[in-house]
C-alpha cells in the first residue's frame, strides 16, 4: 500500500472526474492521500473532498508562501479560525518561495515563522514549501527547533538533507521529479536514506516522465516507488513498506 503525503485533488482540475481519481488511486494501491491547503479560495474546497471521502482523504491548515499578499494579517488570522475550529493532519502548506516572486518576502518570512510556531504550540507536523529559499527556510525552522513533519517536493542536496534532518524530526517529500531526465535527485537521493523519505505526487502538478505536462494523479505513486526501487536496488514493495510507515509517523502519531 502506498501514501500519497502532499496532493491537491480538491482542485478544479479534478471537479469532472474525481469519483474515477479516487477509484483508480484505491485500485493502484494508494491507502491515504494528504491534501494541504493553499490559500483563502481553497478551504472549502478542500473540506469538501475530505468531506466526501472521510478516512481516505485528509485535510492540512495553512497558508502556501506565493498566496502570501499584503494583507497577510488577515490571511493568517483567517488560517487560525480554521486551525482552531477543528484538527487537521498538519500545518500545511506553509514556507519561503523566492522562484516567483520576492516582492513579499517579509511577509512570508513572517507568515511561515507564525505558522510554524502554532505547529509547535498544537504539536502538529508542518508540510514546508521550499523553493530557491534553502538558506532563509532553514534559518528559520532551526531559529524555532523541535518541529516535525515534511519537507515537500525535495530536490537538494544530501548536505542539505543532513541540515534538515538535524533541525528537526523531518522526511523528505519526493515525487515525479525523480524521474525527470534533467534532475539530480538521483545521485544525492543515493546518499541520502530511505528510512527518511515519503512518497507524495503533489496532483495535479509534477507529473512524472514520460507524461510530463499533463495532469498528475494520485496513482502515480507507484511511478515515484519505481524509480526509488531503482535507485535504492530494492523491490517496490519494500519502498512501499518504508514511505507508508513513514508517513503513518508523521501523521498518525
Amino acid at each position: 500500500m502506498y501514501i500519497d503525503t502532499h496532493s491537491h485533488i480538491y482542485g478544479e482540475e479534478y471537479v469532472s472526474d474525481l469519483d474515477s481519481v479516487i477509484e483508480e488511486s484505491v485500485d493502484a494501491g494508494v491507502e491515504y492521500i494528504f491534501m494541504p491547503n493553499v490559500d483563502e479560495d481553497s478551504i472549502e474546497s478542500m473540506h469538501r473532498v475530505e468531506s466526501l471521502y472521510p478516512g481516505y482523504c485528509f485535510s492540512m491548515m495553512g497558508i502556501h508562501p506565493t498566496s502570501i499578499g499584503p494583507n497577510f494579517e488577515e490571511q493568517l488570522a483567517l488560517i487560525r479560525s480554521h486551525i482552531d475550529s477543528r484538527r487537521y493532519s498538519a500545518i500545511g502548506e506553509i514556507g519561503v518561495d523566492l522562484y516567483w516572486s520576492k516582492e513579499f518576502v517579509k511577509e512570508q518570512l513572517i507568515s511561515f515563522e507564525r505558522q510554524l510556531l502554532w505547529a509547535k504550540e498544537l504539536d502538529l507536523p508542518v508540510v514546508i514549501h521550499m523553493r530557491d529559499s534553502f538558506e532563509e527556510t532553514i534559518e528559520v525552522v532551526e531559529s524555532i527547533g523541535g518541529l516535525k513533519g515534511v519537507f515537500h517536493s525535495f530536490t537538494g542536496t544530501s548536505q542539505q538533507a543532513e541540515r534538515i534532518f538535524r533541525a528537526g524530526d523531518f522526511f523528505l517529500g519526493i515525487n515525479g521529479v525523480v524521474t525527470f531526465k534533467n534532475s539530480s535527485l538521483k545521485a544525492e537521493l543515493v546518499n541520502i536514506p530511505l528510512d527518511r523519505l515519503v512518497l507524495e505526487t503533489d496532483s495535479p502538478y509534477l507529473t512524472p516522465a514520460p507524461n510530463r505536462g499533463k495532469r498528475n494523479h494520485p496513482r502515480n505513486v507507484v511511478v515515484v516507488a519505481d524509480a526509488l526501487s531503482d535507485i535504492y536496488e530494492v523491490s517496490a514493495e519494500h519502498i512501499a513498506k518504508v514511505t507508508s510507515e513513514n508517513a503513518k509517523k508523521i501523521f498518525f502519531r
